[in-house]
């Protein structure tokens, strides 16, 4: 199963910055910006990102998958959700 990786980028955009930076628009982040180094999204966030992944793609990350390359930027998460739903259709 494919997704629209304009749409996809769109709404995982919002979701971080109704979730972790709470309506803030002074924050300024591109797609590859790690969420991480700048402060966007802690260890903690981490888990209410991957629930948000589960709730609204289907995509359920193992523990192997926890990684900074899948989860750390706009950028992995959508070529991570691709690949997953990529793998099980």
């Amino acid at each position: 199963m494919a997704i629209d990786q304009t749409v996809a980028r769109k709404e995982l955009r919002q979701f971080i910055m109704d979730s972790f930076l709470i309506g803030d628009e002074g924050v300024v982040f591109s797609d590859s910006d790690s969420f991480m180094k700048n402060g966007i999204i802690d260890s903690t966030g981490v888990l209410e990102l991957t629930a948000h992944l589960e709730e609204k793609y289907q995509v359920i990350p193992t523990d192997d998958e926890m990684l900074p390359a899948n989860l750390d930027s706009i950028d992995n998460l959508v070529n991570f959700i691709q690949r997953k739903l990529g793998a099980t259709s």
